[in-house]
């Protein structure tokens, strides 16, 4: 008889069993814990500052569309209500109430496209968005808003708009 054949008192080879969980974590020293834990804390940091970083940008989207709402149904005071420091510049409250009489429609508004040029900034900075929108049955509009970031990324960027332009070419840029 071969040595590989099995004989009736010779027991099967034993099937290495899956190490539960809480085996691993036991075998775990206390000195490899630490750097675990500790690169976790440092990832839900990081993660966390991402996250309010990135979120941001949606902040500018919705004050851009509930200024261009505001525009839609004609309502000058929540337009100058939504623009910092607008009431106190005649030009910016003549081109509001211009602004709001000429581009009133029915229906909600719908954004086709948001360039932004204060998009991602790490620090404060003021610049031009382009915001390309439409109400459904309408022709799409093209705006200019002016829009300055304050802030950074560590401590978190504050969106405020300053301003709203006159229609504009749609192949135009701000």
């Amino acid at each position: 008889m071969g040595s590989s054949q099995l004989t009736p008192n010779t027991p099967p080879p034993a099937i290495p069993q899956p190490t539960p969980l809480r085996d691993v974590f036991g075998r775990l020293r206390r000195r490899h814990m630490v750097p675990i834990a500790l690169a976790f804390i440092v990832f839900l940091l990081i993660s966390a500052l991402l996250a309010r970083f990135l979120s941001t940008e949606n902040v500018e989207r919705d004050d851009v569309l509930a200024i261009l709402a505001a525009e839609v149904v004609g309502d000058e005071r929540a337009m100058l209500s939504q623009l910092s420091s607008c009431r106190a510049q005649p030009k910016c409250v003549a081109l509001v109430k211009a602004d709001a009489t000429s581009l009133h429609r029915t229906g909600s508004v719908k954004i086709l496209s948001l360039t932004s040029s204060t998009a991602y900034s790490l620090t404060g900075a003021t610049g031009m968005t382009r915001v390309a929108w439409t109400v459904i049955g309408h022709l799409p509009t093209v705006q200019c808003v002016t829009v300055k970031r304050t802030g950074s990324f560590l401590t978190g960027v504050s969106v405020t708009l300053l301003s709203i332009g006159a229609p504009i070419s749609n192949e135009a840029d701000c």
